[in-house]
């Protein structure tokens, strides 16, 4: 019997490249359910599901009895042979094919919303374990949509949540753009398909550029110990080679730079620094920091420090634009890096030279300020004798009247 059911269910498993077992049995199972309904649990049935030519048949099995006790089970020979039109004797084998039409309308329309559902949970199960094998790994998606705080992707008829902070921030999309991406994480929600995360900020995604572009690290010879990265910026990346007669730098850098060009160009010219790994701590983190020299290295591994002694003018390269070497080399090290600076001889004598002419330039003035200070003094002194003076002559003065008075009294 031919059922626009199975066929509307063939199409929709092949757009979900959902496996034609797996929708079989899921058919199965929603007759099935119906027939325990119509016919109770007892009923004997089989149910045949021909998904190339999208048929359906339903043949329910009894026993032909005189006396019906269980009517899932059993029939009546008159009844046997009133549906059949042959004849039956007891304890023969009665079948009879059931048509769809028989469930009814409304059983019908509840066995396509069954069956919608049902098909909605596989597809979500089957696109969640397919990413769930791809986590880690690189594909490309279409740009498909762009919003302010994040881009979807397309990627097998599957939306990629490509959030802000996952992209390289110089770099910029186009609808239509096919880009490499990372799946970086998978949510599962409660309705709809799972939430598919992925990123080219991650330093996974660094990871298998290398891998892709690099034969020896996929084939296992050259080995990546350590990744930092300031996506779009800088990167660090340690490696190290298994065979003592490969130059595990070398090979990443590849003939004329080629091979990590090809990376640089992916990440929009983003600058890596491969370095050979070591297990030495203080040459780990020297290289880590290059091109900066250092004079001295003090290390701490129970606290994770290194204090560094470097000369003045190696601390701006040590440090880096914006503290970003230094906190890149900290970062793919595992330790806290902190720069003390040392002064050279030159310029200690400079500073000890200027130290002398500031003290002779304040004793100087000292010496200035003191004689201004005497002089002062010595000006005050002189005015308050010159007023002690005068006022001697005016006292004389104004008492030489009472003598010439008594002097003239003495002559008469």
């Amino acid at each position: 019997m031919k059922s626009d059911i199975v066929e509307a269910f063939v199409q929709m498993a092949k757009m979900k490249s959902i496996d034609r077992d797996i929708l079989e049995s899921v058919i199965k199972d929603s007759f099935r359910k119906m027939m325990e309904k119509k016919h109770g649990p007892t009923a004997n049935f089989d149910i045949i599901v021909n998904m190339e030519k999208g048929n359906i048949e339903i043949f329910l099995y009894k026993t032909v009895v005189e006396d019906v006790v269980d009517p899932a089970t059993e029939i009546d020979i008159e009844t046997a042979k009133d549906k059949s039109g042959e004849d039956f004797e007891v304890g023969d084998d009665f079948v009879e094919e059931i048509p769809i039409e028989e469930f009814g309308r409304r059983s019908v329309l509840n066995l396509k919303q069954s069956l919608n559902q049902k098909l909605r949970e596989i597809d979500k199960e089957v696109t969640y374990n397919f990413y769930k094998d791809q986590l880690g790994e690189i594909l490309v998606g279409e740009v498909y949509q762009i919003k302010p705080a994040s881009i979807l992707l397309m990627h097998n008829g599957n939306e990629l949540f490509f959030p802000k902070e996952e992209q390289i921030a110089k770099e910029r999309y186009k609808k239509g753009d096919n880009i490499r991406v990372i799946i970086k994480r998978l949510d599962k929600k409660p309705s709809g398909p799972p939430l598919i995360v992925v990123s080219r900020a991650d330093d996974k995604f660094l990871y298998k550029l290398f891998e892709l572009e690099i034969p020896e690290i996929y084939d296992g010879i050259l080995e990546i110990k350590g990744i930092s990265r300031d996506p779009g910026e800088r990167a660090k990346i340690a490696v190290m080679s298994n065979d003592d007669k490969i130059d595990a730098v070398g090979a990443c850098v590849g003939m004329k730079g080629m091979r990590i060009h090809s990376i640089v160009r992916e990440l929009c010219n983003e600058n890596i620094d491969v370095i050979n790994y070591t297990k030495d701590n203080a040459l780990y983190i020297s290289r880590a920091l290059s091109p900066a020299k250092l004079q001295d290295i003090y290390i701490d591994n129970v606290n994770k420090v290194a204090k560094i002694n470097a000369d003045e003018d190696q601390v701006s390269l040590i440090i880096g634009k914006n503290g970003q070497n230094i906190k890149l080399a900290s970062k793919l090290t595992g330790f806290q890096i902190d720069v003390i600076r040392e002064q050279n001889d030159e310029d200690e004598d400079e500073d000890e030279d200027e130290n002398n002419e500031n003290n002779e330039n304040m004793n100087e003035e000292n010496d200035e300020n003191m004689i201004e200070e005497n002089d002062e003094n010595t000006n005050e002194e002189n005015e308050s004798s010159e007023n002690v003076t005068e006022e001697t002559t005016d006292e004389t003065q104004d008492s030489n009247p009472e003598a010439e008075a008594s002097s003239e009294n003495d002559k008469q």
